[in-house]
């Protein structure tokens, strides 16, 4: 290779490894507002309600059991004595059921935004409770106290209404606290003590209901406590995101909003072996991890599309300057390593007035403009550098195009590394067409020449 063309070359990748620093400073800038944003959605939520998850209801029947054990008395006999141990029977629900309807509300915090929704929710389903609570030996031992209901909430500020449970065609108010450690805040109602009265004597189901008016931000989690659970949400929010282990069974999304039902078993879930294990062991990362939900973020928010935008500006870059190499090996023209680095530079203020603009506008809208700018920018200097208007109005065009490539790559979630792909064998292929014909090692030789030739004909003059 001529020694002129390999000094070319190595002078674009110097340029294109400095434009990186520019570059990086961007993508440190859209890290800081991303970050910045979320703390304001975190500080919307602190003074609102967090995301919510539902845990319950449970029935928790305390009892006292009497145990007898053996111990040496100071004469070195056994003696038989007696102790008082105080626990808690806890019954889920063998049917539960939760159908909910959510309307969403956009909160501002100077140009940022969080996104609260209202839920409207009956919680409905029954206990079944088993002969003699499920004791099978040594009944007399047992005195039962006053059962209580208890019910999750992770965050009781979004607590909208008066809460009353129906257990049993009776009715019970709800009081602060859910009383159970492993249920963390949430709200439990006191039964009396003379409610199950011959009832541990035989097997019982008890429906209950109760209705609640919960309000979160963002996301909103269950957990399937029933052996057999149901649960349906409507919401006006078009573009939810479903979380958790279990995907709901049917669903349907549009403009207006979506409808979830998800529907799980005692056998599908095994809650109650990870609720049980929680209790005795502490070990409740499969308990907690026993959830599904939906989230009301926006799918890819501006700083996720600036994030990925930035990704491909060394791209864009080197196709650039590629094009620019063309026009000096197709039309003979000589372009300075400083009117590169000048184009590389705008090139990377497109990201920049991307990220600004987009805190203030649509995406789409800031998008266009900062694009158009770019374009209309590089596309007057260029007709300059490549000295025809015609030449700079073509360059203008392709670099258009780019851009438009680019914006289906960001929308494009499934589909971007198929098409970004595709996009880069296509320039690879153009690249090689047109430079077929190009005889590499006489171009620095004929570039020379013609160097030499017009000085010559200066020094004549």
């Amino acid at each position: 290779m001529n020694r002129s063309l390999l000094f070319k070359f190595l002078a674009i990748g110097l340029l294109m490894l400095l434009l990186l620093i520019p570059l990086a400073m961007i993508g440190n800038s859209i890290d800081e507002r991303r970050e910045y944003s979320e703390q304001v959605v975190r500080d919307i939520a602190r003074s609102s309600a967090y995301s919510q998850t539902l845990v319950g209801p449970v029935l928790v029947v305390p009892y006292t059991k009497k145990e007898r054990y053996w111990m040496l008395n100071n004469a070195k006999e056994k003696v038989l004595q007696e102790r008082l141990v105080e626990d808690k029977l806890y019954f889920l629900p063998d049917s539960f059921r939760l159908n909910g309807a959510m309307t969403t509300e956009s909160r501002q915090l100077g140009i940022y935004t969080a996104r609260l929704y209202h839920a409207d929710t009956l919680i409905d389903g029954h206990f079944s409770l088993p002969l003699n609570y499920g004791i099978q030996t040594n009944l007399a031992d047992y005195t039962f106290h006053a059962p209580f209901v208890a019910m999750g909430i992770s965050d009781i500020r979004g607590i909208k209404n008066s809460l009353r449970l129906t257990l049993n065609q009776q009715a019970y108010d709800f009081e602060p606290g859910s009383q159970l450690k492993i249920l963390g805040d949430g709200v439990h109602a006191k039964l009396p003590k003379g409610v199950f009265s011959g009832m541990a004597a035989q097997a019982q189901t008890l429906p209950f209901s109760f209705t609640l008016q919960l309000q979160g931000t963002e996301q909103f989690h269950v957990a399937p406590v029933g052996k057999e659970s149901h649960v349906e949400l409507h919401s006006d929010w078009p573009h939810p995101r479903f979380l958790g282990d279990f995907l709901p069974v049917e669903r349907s999304i549009d403009h207006a909003g979506f409808t979830a039902r998800w529907q799980t078993s005692y056998f599908s879930t095994n809650f109650e072996e990870y609720f049980s294990t929680c209790i005795r062991t502490s070990q409740c990362d499969q308990y907690q991890q026993r959830q599904f939900g939906v989230s009301l973020l926006e799918p890819i928010n501006l700083y996720v599309k600036s994030d990925r935008a930035i990704k491909y500006a060394l791209l864009f870059i080197a196709l650039t300057f590629a094009s620019f190499f063309l026009f000096e090996v197709l039309k003979r023209l000589q372009v300075h390593p400083v009117q590169y680095g000048l184009v590389g530079l705008a090139l990377a203020f497109f990201y920049l007035l991307l990220l600004a603009l987009s805190e203030h506008i649509a995406f789409v809208a800031a998008y266009a403009i900062s694009s158009f700018a770019c374009v209309v920018l590089i596309g007057f200097y260029v007709s300059y550098v490549l000295q025809s208007v015609m030449r700079g109005a073509a360059f203008s065009m392709g670099l258009g195009f780019l851009y438009l490539l680019l914006y289906g790559l960001l929308s494009a979630e499934d589909y971007a590394l198929l098409m970004g792909a595709l996009l880069l064998f296509v320039v690879l292929g153009l690249f090689m067409l047109l430079t077929c014909k190009v005889d590499w090692y006489s171009l620095g030789a004929t570039n020379k020449t013609t160097s030499s030739a017009v000085n010559s004909a200066v020094q004549e003059h």
